[in-house]
Order: structure tokens, then sequence, then C-alpha cells
């Protein structure tokens, strides 16, 4: 609300400003006391405001982008650590089938869904290295999965030891599969670790204007501090030390400094005021003395 009124303020401010600047030598540009006190005042909280709504915007931004990068990491990972979880069950599930004589089918597996999986996965990765990665983990999947679905016709072979078969080729490419999930955990965990440090930097970065803002207020406060001091504070003083002067002292108010607003007015008024009274006083003075010499002539 105090933005709105200060931007309304501003632009019928300008808008004065622009009319007095159409014609300059009809109408000469004279800021009053009042205008150059709301005028400092206003750039100084312009400066701040704006430079704390970019503050504002940035992080928002920064925050929103790294925020759902971040949530896109962290869900990757949950599912690849999916992927591996189930393989690891289905891989246990079939070595139970070969150490029990009494199982001779394969266990139950959830194909579509590891393929779901596999497929979102790739399709959120934006990075061709990880694309490759996730390629890598279908690949090493189907490798494993056809060298699974020997193991009914492998239980069913007086000639084939399934127990041999199980370490020499499928347990193998079960350690091709969890080596590509791991890979690509890892690729997913470095991309979340590198998304944090933009966090972390896209934050110090989001309160610069901020930190420049209060620099650059504290230097306007400052300049202002000065401007106020030269141009109104030390005049008002010696204006009341040369009305002192001169109610004490009878001496002549001779205070004079350059300006066009309500001061300077103030101070010629008060330099004609003292000067009035001072010739009143010497009227009052000869009008006294020529009334006692009256008197003695008489």
């Amino acid at each position: 609300m105090a933005a709105i009124l200060l931007y309304l303020y501003l632009v019928s401010y300008a808008k004065e400003m622009s009319a007095k600047l159409r014609n300059p030598f009809k109408n000469p540009i004279r800021l009053s006391l009042k205008q150059k006190m709301i005028l400092s005042l206003s750039a100084i909280a312009v400066i701040l405001l704006t430079s704390s709504i970019i503050s504002v915007i940035e992080y928002k931004i920064m925050s929103t982008y790294v925020s759902d990068q971040i949530a896109d990491n962290i869900h990757s990972i949950n599912m690849a650590q999916e992927l591996a979880e189930s393989s690891n069950d289905y891989n246990l599930d079939i070595l139970a089938v070969i150490g029990d004589d009494n199982l001779n089918s394969l266990p139950d597996f959830n194909q579509r869904e590891f393929v779901s999986h596999c497929d979102s996965l790739r399709n959120s990765f934006a990075d061709v290295r990880k694309v490759r990665l996730a390629d890598s983990v279908l690949y090493a999947y189907s490798a494993y999965m056809l060298t699974s679905l020997e193991l009914p016709e492998v239980l069913k072979s007086d000639f084939i030891d399934s127990r041999t078969w199980y370490f020499d080729r499928l347990q193998p490419r079960y350690n091709r599969l969890n080596a590509a999930i791991d890979r690509m955990s890892s690729e997913i965990y470095s991309d979340l670790k590198k998304n944090s440090s933009n966090f972390d930097s896209g934050f110090y970065r989001s309160i610069v204007p901020g930190i420049v803002a209060v620099g650059v207020g504290l230097l306007l406060v400052l300049m202002l501090l000065f401007f106020i001091l030269s141009y109104y504070v030390n005049p008002i003083c010696k204006m009341v030390d040369g009305l002192n002067n001169y109610r004490s002292y009878n001496k002549r108010y001779s205070y004079t400094f350059d300006g066009d607003d309500q001061l300077a007015e103030l101070n010629k008024g008060i330099s004609e005021i003292t000067e009035e009274n001072s010739q009143l006083r010497k009227r009052l003075i000869n009008l006294r003395n020529a009334r006692q010499a009256d008197d003695k002539t008489e």
C-alpha cells in the first residue's frame, strides 16, 4: 500500500515537473524546501524499494527453479533405488528356487513397472550422459531377464547344474545390471549436490541487490545529512546568531546565502524587518532628541 501511494505521488509530481519543463523560461523551476526534502527522501525510498523487490523476485525465481531441480533429483534417486530393490528381490527369489528342489517355477517380476520406471527416468533426464546411463540400465536389464527366462529349462534339464548356471551365467548379468543402476544413481547424486551448491550461490546472489541497496541508501542518507546541515541547519543557526547579535548588541543583520526556497525568503524577510526596525529606532531617537531640544529652547 505504501509503495502504491509513493508511486502515485511520484507520478503526480513528475507531471507537475514536466509541465514546468515545457516552458522553463516562462515558468522557472523553483523547488521549495518541502519539495527538496520530499524529493531526496523519495529517491532513497525508491532505491530501497526497488532493490528489495529485485531481491525478492530474484530469490523467488532461483528458489523455485532450484527446488524443482532438487525435487526431480530426489524423485529420480527414489526410482533408481526401487529399481535396485526390485531386481535384488527377483534375483534372491531365483536363488531360492535353485536352492529348493520343490520349487520349479519362475518367480513373479513386474517387468512393466520396471521398464516404465526406466523410461520415466530417461525422459526426465536432460543430460545426454544420464540418458545413456538409463539406456545402459535397460540393456543390462534385458540381458538379465533373457538369461533368467532360461530357469525353467535349467530346472528340467538333467545335464545342466542349476547352481553353476546361476553363478556362471545369471549372477554376472545381475552384477552388470546392479552396477549400471549404481552408476546412474551416482550421477543423480552428483547432480543433486550440484543443485544444492547452486541453491547456496543463488541465495547469496539474490541478496546482493539488497546489500547494494543498503549501501547506496546509507551513502544517500549521509549525502542528505550533509545537504541538510550545509543548506538548512547551518543557515538557520547563523540566522539565529545574527538575530541575537541584532537584539543584544544592536548589530546590523547582514547574513546572506544563495538560495531560492522558503528559507532564503525567510532570511530576506528577517533582513528587511531588522532594517525597518533599525530605521524606526533611528527615527524615534531623532524625534526624542528633537523634542528634548524644543523643551530646552522653551
